[in-house]
């Protein structure tokens, strides 16, 4: 039986409720026409209550320990984009894509844009780190918005009263406005929960300009780029390129459509964008 990722879509649809799109695209999807989850929103919070209650600081600082090694499998960015096929969500009713059509329609939105080659490439590889799902973890440390741990929790995280069943929360030092932190520290130096974006950027830190790196690794940070939280942990560098996080914000959540782009036709494409920043093989 594959994995299910119901959980995924949920937040993702719940993020497009949360910010609508500002600007109108050729023949958009009106808000009004994703059709609506029965019981959704219970759905949705469950979720998140989970995620705030178990992402630690020492769940966190674990995680990244455990995946450090990148020792789970040798592949190709394509062949990871098949392994990922292998998720499947039965709930989500605004759309029967597989998870590779969902890449390309992402990619190939900003294509379409006229934007950077590795611009393009990011918007194909950006949930690549949902393979999470397939080594068996939980989607509470898969997806949802992320957030510092180690610091105390903003009032700007969505559900922010579900924080009170986490530990951090009572913790004398993780409590507080820094934390373990030093004022304007920068973000590389601080410990996001853990998901798909920064295990990707793990991944992948070493083959991307450092623009498509920062969309990677902070694309799920609403409490940052969409709400302006955490501004004292930043550093300037971080504010300048959190400018590339927002410009490709809008494609992360408004490519979504139910023309299937032709996989096949596009692969020669990609496969060529690929090659030109990636090895063979990469270890995961």
């Amino acid at each position: 039986m594959n994995p299910d990722i119901s959980h995924s879509e949920r937040w993702e649809n719940d993020l497009r409720e949360r910010y609508p799109e500002e600007k109108t695209r050729e023949n958009p999807k009106k808000r009004e026409d994703f059709r609506d989850y029965e019981g959704a929103k219970d759905g949705v919070k469950e979720f998140y209550r989970l995620n705030h209650r178990n992402q630690t600081f020492d769940f966190v600082r674990e995680k990244e320990k455990e995946y450090s090694t990148l020792d789970r499998r040798r592949m190709g960015i394509w062949e990871a984009m098949e392994f990922l096929n292998e998720l499947v969500d039965e709930s989500d009713p605004d759309t029967e894509l597989s998870q590779i059509q969902h890449l390309l329609q992402t990619s190939a939105a900003i294509r379409g844009d006229g934007k950077p080659d590795w611009f393009i490439l990011a918007g194909l590889i950006h949930d690549l780190g949902k393979i999470l799902c397939l080594y068996g973890e939980p989607q509470w440390a898969v997806v949802g918005d992320t957030f510092p741990v180690g610091c105390a929790f903003s009032d700007r995280i969505v559900y922010p009263e579900y924080f009170e069943e986490n530990p951090d929360t009572h913790h004398p030092t993780y409590s507080t406005r820094l934390g373990v932190y030093d004022e304007g520290a920068g973000l590389d130096r601080v410990h996001l929960s853990w998901g798909h974006d920064e295990y990707l950027y793990r991944v992948v830190r070493d083959y991307l300009p450092e623009e498509a790196l920062y969309m990677i690794r902070y694309h799920s940070f609403y409490p940052g780029h969409r709400e302006g939280a955490y501004d004292y942990l930043m550093n300037d560098h971080d504010r300048e390129m959190f400018g590339w996080v927002r410009a490709f914000n809008p494609y992360d959540l408004y490519s979504k459509s139910d023309r299937p782009p032709d996989v096949q036709e596009l692969k020669p494409y990609y496969m060529d964008l690929i090659g030109r920043y990636f090895p063979e093989k990469i270890d995961w």
